[in-house]
C-alpha cells in the first residue's frame, strides 16, 4: 500500500511525487489520460513527423524556477533550447520589438524607448534569482532557500512594487514615447489571460520578462513532454509507479492512504469529494472564478513563417496582436465574453532551434487565441488572418491543421474548466488567495488531502513550485519529515 497518491500527472503533480518519493515515501501517481504530462505532452496532432506541444511550449519558468533548478533538467537528459530572441512582437508596416536574450541589444533597437527599457529592466535582471523566489514563493512565507533570504536586498520587494503600480495603473505610458516598447510590453502581460493594465498582468510582464534578458525562453528538444518524461524518470527511479488511463471517480478510494495531494482544479476536487468536503470550504471552492480561455490551433507548414520584419524569424515566441490600444481592446473583449474581433494570438515557431519537431525543411507551427471561457468557436481562420497580417505567403506554407475550441479543452485536460489554461482566473484576489482565503492553500478540511494544482500559489507556469510547496507541508504534517524540498532534490539530504 502506498504512504502518498498524487493524483494528476501534470508538472505540478510530478514535482510533489518526485520530492515525496525522494523523502523515502512510496508513491504511486494516478494519471485519467493514456499519457502523463498534463499540459506538458506533445503528441503528432496534423501529420505523421510533426511533433506538436499541447499545451505549455516555451518555458522560461522550467530553467529558472527553485525547483527545477535543484532538479537540474540538463542532468536528467532534457535539452533546453534557448532562441536568440526571447519574444518578438510584430507591428503593421514590417516593424517589430525584439526581446533579446542580451538587454543591451533589445534596448538598442527600441529607439527613443530603449533608456526606459534599459531602466526597467536592468535592476531587475541583476536581481532575477531573487525576484524569482519571491514570486515562486507560497505568498505567506519567506523564500525556501535560506542562501536567497540571506543575501535578499529589502530594495527588491520595492522595485518591484513600483513597476507594478506603474504598469497596471494609467501611469503606464508614461515611461515610453513611441509604440513599439509598450506593445512590446503589453504583449507579455496579455499571458496572464487579463485586460493587461491590471496588477496580475503587470506581474508577469515583468517577470517573464526579466526572465527573457536573464534566461531566455526555451524551448525543449522533442517537445514539452521531455520535461514529463524526466520528472516521471526520476520518480519510478526512486521507487514511484504511475497508473495512467485511471479516472478517479472519488477520494474515497484512497481512504487508506496516508496522505493523497491533488493536482486538480477545484470543480474538479468538489466532484470526487463533494460528498465529504465542510460546507463553509465547498461554498468557498464555489467562488473560484475560471477566466478567459485558449482556443489552440496548431500547423504543420511546408516551410518557415515569413515574417515581414526582420528578426522575426529567430524569436521563438511572437505575440500577434498589434499596437497597445489594440492587445487592451482584445482582451476587455474576452473579459466581458465575447469573441475579439481582432484576436490576441501567442505563437511558437520551435523550428527555429530544434530541426526534430518536423521533417526536413518543414516546420510545426503553435499558436492559440484568447477567446471568452467556453468558448465553442473554431478560431482556425481568425489565427490564420493574424498571422498573415505580419507574414503575407503565410497560407501558402500550411499543409494542416488541427484545433481545439476552449469548449473541447476539458476532454484534453479536466483542470481547464471551459479552456482556462490557468485553471482559474488571474484576479488580483486569486493571485494570492487560490483558491480559496485559507493560510494554508494547499491543505484542504480533509484529513490528509491536499491540493498541488496551479490552483495554489504561486499560479500558473510550468515550474513545479506549486507541487513543492504542498509535498512540504504534506510531509511535515503527515509524516513529521522537515527536510528541505531542495536538499531532497539537490541530493543533499
Amino acid at each position: 500500500m502506498a504512504d502518498a497518491v498524487v493524483v494528476g500527472s501534470g508538472p505540478n503533480g510530478l514535482a510533489a511525487a518526485v520530492i515525496l518519493a525522494r523523502a523515502g515515501l512510496e508513491v504511486e501517481v494516478h494519471e485519467a489520460a493514456g499519457s502523463i504530462g498534463g499540459g506538458c505532452r506533445t503528441a503528432e496532432v496534423t501529420l505523421p513527423g510533426f511533433r506538436h506541444d499541447l499545451c505549455a511550449g516555451a518555458h522560461p519558468m522550467a530553467v529558472a524556477s527553485p525547483f527545477f533548478r535543484a532538479f537540474d533538467l540538463a542532468a536528467h537528459g532534457v535539452e533546453m533550447l534557448t532562441p536568440q530572441v526571447s519574444y518578438a512582437h510584430p507591428l503593421d508596416g514590417g516593424r517589430a520589438g525584439l526581446a533579446w536574450l542580451d538587454l543591451e541589444r533589445t534596448a538598442d533597437g527600441l529607439g527613443r524607448d530603449g533608456g526606459a527599457w534599459r531602466r526597467y529592466f536592468g535592476p531587475l535582471l541583476r536581481e532575477w534569482e531573487d525576484l524569482v523566489a519571491l514570486i515562486m514563493s507560497d505568498m505567506r512565507h519567506p523564500p525556501l532557500d535560506p542562501a536567497v533570504l540571506l543575501r535578499l536586498d529589502p530594495g527588491i520587494e520595492l522595485r518591484a512594487a513600483r513597476r507594478l503600480v506603474e504598469q497596471s495603473t494609467p501611469l503606464w505610458d508614461l515611461r515610453f514615447r513611441e509604440d513599439i516598447a509598450p506593445a512590446l510590453m503589453t504583449g507579455v502581460a496579455t499571458h496572464a489571460i487579463r485586460p493587461p493594465r491590471s496588477i496580475p498582468g503587470a506581474g508577469v510582464s515583468m517577470l517573464l520578462g526579466t526572465l527573457a534578458h536573464a534566461r531566455g525562453w526555451p524551448v525543449p528538444r522533442g517537445g514539452s513532454q521531455a520535461i514529463a518524461d524526466a520528472l516521471a524518470a526520476d520518480l519510478r527511479h526512486h521507487g514511484g509507479r504511475i497508473i495512467t488511463g485511471h479516472r478517479v471517480d472519488s477520494i474515497d478510494e484512497f481512504d487508506s492512504v496516508r496522505t493523497v495531494l491533488l493536482d486538480l482544479a477545484p470543480a474538479e476536487l468538489q466532484r470526487i469529494a463533494a460528498n465529504r468536503l465542510p460546507g463553509r470550504y465547498a461554498k468557498a471552492l464555489s467562488r473560484f472564478q475560471y477566466g478567459g480561455a485558449a482556443c489552440k490551433v496548431d500547423f504543420a507548414l511546408s516551410g518557415p513563417v515569413p515574417w515581414q520584419a526582420r528578426g522575426c524569424e529567430r524569436a521563438g515566441t511572437l505575440h500577434l496582436i498589434g499596437s497597445r490600444a489594440e492587445a487592451v481592446a482584445a482582451e476587455k473583449a474576452v473579459a466581458a465574453g465575447h469573441h475579439a474581433e481582432s484576436p490576441y494570438v501567442l505563437s511558437i515557431q520551435p523550428g527555429v532551434v530544434d530541426d526534430s519537431r518536423a521533417p526536413a525543411g518543414k516546420h510545426t507551427f503553435y499558436t492559440y487565441a484568447h477567446v471568452p471561457n467556453g468558448s465553442t468557436r473554431d478560431m482556425t481562420e481568425a489565427v490564420t488572418a493574424q498571422v498573415e497580417r505580419f507574414a503575407p505567403g503565410f497560407r501558402d506554407l500550411i499543409l494542416a491543421t488541427n484545433v481545439r475550441t476552449a469548449a473541447t479543452m476539458p476532454a484534453h485536460n479536466a483542470n481547464y474548466i471551459g479552456g482556462d489554461i490557468s485553471a482559474g482566473a488571474m484576479t488580483l484576489r486569486q493571485s494570492i488567495f487560490r483558491p480559496v482565503p485559507r493560510w494554508n492553500p494547499y491543505r484542504t478540511p480533509l484529513p490528509g488531502v491536499y491540493l498541488c494544482s496551479s490552483a495554489t500559489p504561486p499560479g500558473p507556469g510550468v515550474h513545479g513550485m506549486n507541487g513543492l510547496h504542498a509535498a512540504r507541508h504534506a510531509l511535515r504534517r503527515e509524516f513529521g519529515i522537515r527536510t528541505d524540498p531542495l536538499d531532497l532534490l539537490a541530493g543533499r539530504a
